[in-house]
């Protein structure tokens, strides 16, 4: 009875995941299919006459590289920053006492209650009071602070052990060398996890980068994906479509791969035994 519960519930897992993964093979199956056989053979589970058509008609068609690269500077950046912030911040108001630190953090906390929309139209008037607009900067410096994140962090340090931050600090090291030493590299479950979430979340932006861009030059592959989808109105070329979505899941697929390590393990691997 127990080996018969144990197979139901890896053949239900089993089927769970089949359901998830198989919308995604299909669209990168579908990707290198020609747009006539894509809804002739709409029952296929594989096709096996495949092309690399669409992706020559995407890249000849529209600046896809230049989208592409515009996205991964953004990305990459705004992760970085966010989590470098993010970490001192919270580190910050987990173990340094200074004035007005609770209310500090409570207007953290009410900045998350906040809709992103609600704030889209201030920010484009201080972006282009900055001169800004349509410009690197305008997309990677409002990704680079976040109450969720400052949240995070400060919740994994107040749980971290004070032991060896003590400890660092009769070896004499300072604040910032506890910090970079000690406490961070033992918060990397928690560094790992505001990266992804910060990456894919940058990565996806579609409405602040169409809002603060107007020239192709500038715009992100969300951005772009949605504007070549709209120039064909007549006839949709779902082929290209769907090789440019193959290509929009790429980079999100490989950061949560290099950080899934981190980000299932054990939040509290490396703390001090009691």
């Amino acid at each position: 009875m127990k080996n018969f519960r144990k197979f139901l519930g890896y053949f239900v897992l089993i089927l769970i995941a089949i359901s998830m993964l198989y919308p995604f093979f299909a669209m990168v199956n579908l990707s290198f299919v020609n747009n006539g056989e894509i809804f002739s053979d709409a029952g296929k589970i594989f096709h096996f006459k495949l092309t690399l058509e669409n992706y020559r008609n995407v890249f000849s068609t529209i600046p896809v590289s230049t989208y592409f690269l515009n996205s991964l500077t953004v990305a990459v950046i705004a992760t970085f920053g966010q989590v470098l912030f993010s970490a001192l911040a919270g580190y910050a108001f987990a173990r340094m006492n200074f004035k007005y630190r609770d209310l500090l953090f409570l207007i953290v906390l009410i900045t998350m209650l906040a809709p992103p929309q609600v704030n889209i139209i201030p920010l484009f008037f201080l972006m282009r009071e900055l001169h800004w607009v349509n410009t690197y900067q305008a997309l990677i410096f409002p990704a680079l602070f976040g109450g969720f994140g400052i949240f995070l962090m400060r919740q994994y340090f107040l749980g971290l052990p004070k032991d060896l931050e003590e400890s660092a600090k009769i070896d004499g090291c300072n604040i910032f060398q506890t910090f970079f030493k000690i406490a961070l590299p033992l918060a990397l479950p928690t560094v790992a996890t505001l990266a992804i979430f910060t990456f894919v979340s940058t990565w996806n932006s579609f409405m602040w980068p169409l809002i603060v861009t107007n020239t192709e030059s500038m715009r992100t592959l969300p951005v772009g994906l949605a504007i070549y989808k709209g120039s064909f109105r007549e006839l949709t070329l779902w082929g290209e479509l769907l090789a440019c979505s193959v290509i929009c899941v790429i980079p999100v697929i490989g950061v949560f791969l290099l950080g899934k390590k981190y980000f299932i393990s054990d939040i509290l691997q490396g703390g001090v035994k009691e």
